[in-house]
């Protein structure tokens, strides 16, 4: 039962937000996102469960009483996109929490703990530019005022946006009530990444997370002096796009002197005619790596590299090194066999921000045959995913028996 339903969710969610790339974008408080709560409303209806939305406007569906029977055990994940991203960040999380409650009332499951569905908004951070707003946000890990004062690409902050959702902005806050509801949190994944890929395709269909690497988010700012493109002289030039090559280059370079990852994959440039000498370029910076110092290390020297050329650099959101809980994770491979693989991530999740709040949680992931994330080409092969929600099923029994 829970395969033909895995087959019909999936391909429901299929159309939503896909654009001509073949990728999604699926934005937080868009119509697109509109549709995707929509969906999962009606799928939370369909199987009877209670749904419910904190303060940040995350949903939660519960089978059982968390208030009278808790603290329960949470599955799922969330449903929203990087611009032209693929199909299975996320969606493969909450369409497998949502098989996996089938698979169990099926088998003639009755919990002895409240189960419960998640899917967290704006996880990808995609439209505002801080990941996991919605987690962060209930956690208090990211204040009421910054969230709401985050603007878009075209200057719609997420107040705005919230309003416009018919939401009330004022309402979004710490959520320390859903918070003592969770008594821990399993993400199902699919892997960004192709460790699975590379090892036995008999026994790696599935891992555990160990935990996830430091990583963090900055603002590069880099003045010039707008100018005409044909009339003026290459010496007499202040071309703030320049600053931003040397910049870039700069991050590959000193990236891979320290061992760690870091990325610019947005830019947004001042005056932005195709004849006229930039007087402003702002850029985004990301960076990860195993080492938190080296991933400190690298900023650094990124950031010294953007004073020499007059600009500034400002941190928009940084996440320490985050272990899961390993005992939760001990648990898990208990349930699917000391065979199954570990696997730490350079990726960032709401698991992890739930985390480093306190709660109990662990990861699973499905492989993926591509080894590609963020774009069209992330895949899952079918069977993958429905091992994928094999394995939540059985260790979602043994933590709600």
């Amino acid at each position: 039962m829970s395969s033909s339903e895995f087959d019909r969710m999936w391909d429901e969610l299929h159309p939503v937000g896909r654009v001509a790339s073949g990728g999604y974008r699926r934005f937080a408080w868009t119509a697109e996102d509109h549709t995707l709560r929509e969906w999962f409303a009606g799928e939370c209806t369909r199987r009877g469960l209670q749904l419910t939305q904190d303060r940040m406007g995350n949903q939660w569906a519960w089978w059982g009483d968390p208030d009278a029977d808790g603290p329960g055990v949470v599955i799922g994940s969330h449903l929203d996109s990087v611009p032209d991203g693929g199909a299975y960040d996320g969606p493969l999380g909450v369409v497998s929490a949502l098989a996996t409650v089938d698979a169990l009332r099926a088998n003639g499951f009755a919990p002895k703990r409240p189960i419960a569905v998640v899917n967290f908004g704006d996880e990808e951070g995609a439209r505002f530019g801080v990941a996991c707003a919605g987690s962060r946000v209930i956690t208090g890990a990211m204040t009421r005022e910054r969230a709401l004062g985050l603007a878009d690409a075209d200057g719609i902050t997420m107040a705005e946006a919230l309003t416009q959702a018919g939401r009330t902005p004022e309402h979004i806050g710490r959520d320390d009530e859903t918070l003592r509801r969770i008594g821990c949190f399993v993400e199902l994944h699919v892997e960004q990444g192709r460790a699975l890929a590379d090892l036995d395709p008999a026994t790696a269909a599935v891992a555990i997370g160990t935990d996830i690497w430091p990583h963090g988010r900055w603002r590069i700012d880099l003045p010039g002096v707008a100018n005409h493109a044909g009339t003026t002289r290459l010496v007499d030039r202040h071309d703030a796009m320049l600053s931003a090559a040397q910049v870039v280059l700069t991050a590959r370079a000193v990236a891979a002197e320290n061992g760690c990852v870091a990325t610019t994959g947005k830019i947004e440039v001042e005056p932005g005619g195709v004849n006229a000498i930039p007087s402003h370029v702002r850029l985004w910076l990301d960076a990860r790596g195993s080492d938190e110092a080296a991933v400190q290390a690298t900023v650094a020297a990124i950031g010294r590299e953007t004073s020499r050329f007059g600009g500034t650099l400002t941190e928009e959101s940084w996440t320490a090194t985050t272990p899961f809980d390993s005992d939760l994770a001990g648990r898990l491979r208990g349930v699917l066999g000391e065979s199954t693989p570990m696997l730490g991530t350079g990726a960032g999740h709401d698991a992890g921000i739930l985390a480093t709040a306190g709660v109990s949680t662990a990861m699973l992931f499905v492989r993926n045959p591509t080894g590609v994330s963020h774009s069209p080409e992330e895949f899952a092969e079918r069977d993958d995913c429905h091992r994928g929600v094999e394995a939540l099923t059985a260790v979602t029994q043994d933590l709600a028996s």
